[in-house]
């Protein structure tokens, strides 16, 4: 039966590994669909933010009670890899808990230590449960959030307590089976929870039951693992993989600092004599496209960004504009470029060349009013617990609606096209210069 065991498990763990590249390997073909792309800053700087906001949660608790019940999930998710790791060892040797004959004192202190934070995590994944279903937390009841997003939090959630059931199931009935069967079940010590809730559930039942449920539980944890390591590609939760380079990858620099366009900055230094028209971007004639119009004008850390998107609504609830009744949504932003990314990878379109001459792009996600809406305030930015920025996106969507589509709002336009004729946003009869002839 034991050898029955470790062949299934092994064959699932190979059907898990072909499916997860498969899956995986989207992803980073999406990601992949964005422009070349150098963070600023030093490594030092980049690898300080991984450890602060990434590993260390800073920036979630500005929100204080939400972060702590997040803290609980997340640093039980961290310490039961331990408990995983051995169960991977188990399944792939037949062997039963292979770490506590090994590490006895040491072994109790981690397993009671899981078993304390799965606990927390427990009641942790009631209250998001209920913030997002009972309560209705505004920035979880947006238009955006309706549908599949609503339904894959939902999911993750679910998929927690099956985990939890699953932990607390084996661990409850091994603990009984410690008593029952000692020569083949390794005394684990005292534990936090199974040591009174495994005898108050499972106490005075038959020997073949209480393996019965040890194995159930034992399954049912290992299972679920496979189904998140499946699941999360087509999921917000992915940010468990990816705020971490996600983070790293953003670059250091003000708040608010914009990229110059190569093109305009030489186009400007000719009009003021800095430089030769020879030397400008567009002085052969041909004009370049500006800013972007579909994802494989973003950069692939524009496309990371939206990957590592949590849907949490941070930015939004901070958002100016939204909160004073406008359509903009920055998550809505980032989940519109994720989902667009999808659409050309699932659709084969490895580089969207075809598909930028033939639709509107992102602008079919994402109108005009959108973008018009934002004031460049970088709320967002800020708010953002693993350093996303939709700020960046909108501005490219802007740069190429004004100045390759000479589009924008009616109240823009004078403004440039006296900034382009006259160097000034001002309308004026004067050459801005002139005052410096008399």
């Amino acid at each position: 039966m034991k050898f029955m065991q470790q062949i299934i498990f092994i064959l699932i763990i190979g059907i898990v590994g072909y499916l997860a590249v498969k899956r995986y390997g989207k992803v980073v073909r999406a990601i992949r669909l964005g422009k070349e792309y150098s963070p600023t800053g030093s490594v030092t700087e980049r690898l300080k933010n991984v450890f602060l906001i990434a590993l260390g949660q800073k920036k979630m608790f500005k929100n204080f009670m939400p972060a702590l019940f997040h803290g609980f999930i997340y640093v039980a998710f961290l310490l039961t890899q331990i408990e995983l790791i051995e169960i991977l060892i188990d399944g792939f040797f037949g062997s039963h808990r292979y770490f506590a004959p090994h590490l006895g004192g040491l072994y109790t202190l981690v397993i009671n230590l899981i078993e304390i934070l799965s606990f927390l995590a427990l009641i942790a994944t009631f209250v998001f449960l209920s913030r997002r279903n009972l309560l209705k937390v505004p920035r979880f009841v947006k238009p955006e959030m309706g549908g599949w997003p609503k339904l894959d939090a939902n999911y993750i959630l679910l998929g927690e307590l099956l985990l939890l059931i699953g932990i607390f199931t084996m661990n409850g009935a091994d603990k009984v089976l410690q008593t029952v069967d000692p020569a083949h079940y390794a005394y684990t010590g005292p534990l936090a929870v199974s040591s009174w809730l495994g005898p108050m559930l499972f106490g005075g039942k038959s020997l073949g039951t209480l393996v019965f449920l040890e194995r159930f539980g034992w399954w049912l944890h290992i299972l679920v693992v496979f189904g998140f390591i499946l699941y999360l590609p087509v999921s917000k939760h992915l940010h468990i993989f990816l705020a971490f380079p996600n983070v790293y990858f953003t670059g250091i620099k003000p708040r608010g600092e914009m990229d110059n366009m190569p093109e305009i900055m030489n186009e400007v230094k000719s009009m003021f004599g800095l430089e030769s028209a020879g030397e400008s971007g567009m002085a052969d004639g041909e004009m370049p496209q500006f800013g972007a119009k579909d994802v494989t004008d973003l950069s692939w850390k524009n496309i990371m960004d939206a990957y590592s998107c949590t849907e949490c609504g941070r930015c939004t609830a901070a958002c100016p504009a939204n909160l004073t009744g406008k359509k903009l949504s920055p998550r809505k932003i980032m989940m519109d470029v994720r989902d667009r990314a999808e659409y050309l990878v699932n659709s084969n379109i490895s580089d969207g060349t075809s598909e930028v001459n033939t639709d509107g792009g992102l602008f079919e996600r994402i109108t005009a009013e959108e973008l018009h809406a934002c004031t460049t305030c970088n709320a967002c930015v800020e708010e953002c617990p693993v350093l996303i920025n939709p700020l960046d996106i909108i501005l490219k969507m802007r740069r190429y609606e004004i100045l390759t589509l000479s589009a924008g709002p009616a109240d823009w336009t004078p403004m440039f096209t006296s900034l382009e004729n006259s160097g000034a946003v001002w309308q004026v009869t004067q050459e801005r210069d002139a005052w410096r002839q008399e």
